[in-house]
């Protein structure tokens, strides 16, 4: 029989999964229509969801590329920590939770997201000087996340300290 604590566990990867595989799609739908919106300028009024960049398009094809390259890349750093988040689920062992793995992992997740802050951070500021309008990028409460789960992780790892001197002792 699974405990709270499992089956919380498993949901969690569940949910991951859904997360990272969303994010690709979304990722991949949006590098896509760019690709198809270099050979037939009409795509780039509804370049997805909604997004209008025709006339970004029309006055630079720099600044139209980049806009979308800055979406894509934030897409992508976001899709990373999901499969990062995966990872740390897999490794989680409730009889022996402190791994130093898996506060690698946390430590990795909590970096990553904070380069999803910088990056969103400058492309906010981008997305002002071009004057459009909002294209999801701000990232705000990124930076109470990474910072949270940097806590966590330097938790794990005086855990893993904790556990390996009490095994010593044994």
């Amino acid at each position: 029989m699974k405990t709270k604590t499992q089956s919380i566990l498993t949901v969690m990867n569940v949910l991951s999964w859904v997360a990272f595989i969303g994010l690709m799609i979304k990722c991949g739908a949006i590098l896509f229509t760019f690709a198809l919106s270099l050979f037939n300028e009409i795509v780039a009024k509804d370049l997805y969801e909604g997004w209008n960049l025709y006339e970004l398009k029309k006055s630079s094809l720099v600044d139209y590329s980049l806009v979308i390259a800055l979406t894509a890349g934030l897409l992508a750093i976001k899709a990373y920590v999901a499969h990062l988040v995966i990872k740390t689920l897999s490794k989680i062992n409730l009889s022996n939770p402190f791994q130093w793995e898996v506060a690698n992992l946390m430590e990795n997740i909590s970096i990553m997201i904070l380069t999803l802050w910088l990056l969103s951070l400058g492309s906010y500021a981008y997305q002002e000087y071009l004057e459009l309008p909002n294209l999801e990028w701000n990232g705000g409460e990124t930076l109470f996340l990474a910072g949270v789960i940097f806590i966590f992780a330097q938790i794990f790892k005086k855990g893993i300290e904790i556990q390996s001197e009490n095994d010593l002792t044994v």
